[in-house]
């Protein structure tokens, strides 16, 4: 059994068993300190973690949910598009409680969503036309989180133009929402950076909101009353 399926089964033990007296709940908490020391304590084995995670899916989740998995290898018909953040604190399918076929999910560095281009990051114009004109989503959601390094990255970009450190890539996408930027420096100059940087990630979900409607068909489904579309904020604290 690995550490963290004994440390969970201890954990549920004591809260689904609030009898416990003295001794015993004290030794079961002694034991999952234990093992919580041990598990931070092991040396991670990228492989062993890829399959005891597959494992646990499969028998978890697939083999217990077979007709689900049959009918979604037939085909998917997501009611939501999501896009997120690719900040490994903030899974949108673990946070808004999606199950499989409920979402089609695009992940980039801060959530951003640019402007109609046939010919630059269309990787996010294929998801966006995909979505809307073949699974034809009815919702668009676009989910930003607080303590963001992509929106830190996009505030720390000096005013005239020039890079700061080695982010090529980054810096490059992170301009797309140097509007909202512009925007909280000349109407919120009196703040501290890291406020700043709070409020630039609503505006930066505001931009990405706008900018979906540069895409023709975005617009005349918005239009049709047949896809809306909504902007979050997740607070990790």
């Amino acid at each position: 059994m690995a550490y963290e399926e004994a440390i969970a089964q201890l954990s549920k033990l004591l809260s689904e068993k609030p009898d416990l007296k003295g001794m015993a709940a004290a030794k079961i908490k002694q034991i999952t300190a234990e093992l919580e020391k041990a598990a931070g304590s092991k040396q991670l084995d990228p492989v062993e973690r890829i399959q005891t995670g597959f494992v646990h899916f499969k028998t978890e989740k697939f083999e217990r949910h077979v007709d689900l998995y049959g009918k979604l290898a037939t085909g998917q018909t997501p009611k939501f598009m999501v896009f997120a953040c690719s900040d490994s604190r903030v899974c949108p399918s673990h946070i808004l409680n999606f199950q499989p076929g409920e979402a089609f999910v695009v992940r980039n560095v801060a959530s951003m969503v640019p402007s109609f281009n046939k010919t630059h990051y269309s990787s996010v114009g294929a998801a966006v036309e995909y979505a809307v004109l073949r699974l034809r989503v009815e919702n668009i959601v676009v989910m930003g989180h607080s303590y963001c390094g992509g929106i830190k990255g996009l505030m720390s970009i000096p005013d005239d133009g020039g890079r700061d450190g080695d982010d090529e890539f980054v810096e490059s996408w992170v301009k797309i929402c140097a509007p909202a930027k512009a925007k909280v420096k000349s109407a919120h100059s009196d703040l501290s950076f890291a406020e700043q940087c709070d409020v630039l990630e609503k505006e930066a979900v505001n931009v990405s909101l706008g900018n979906l409607l540069t895409y023709p068909f975005v617009r005349e489904a918005v239009a049709n009353n047949t896809l809306f579309s909504s902007g979050w904020i997740l607070r990790l604290r």
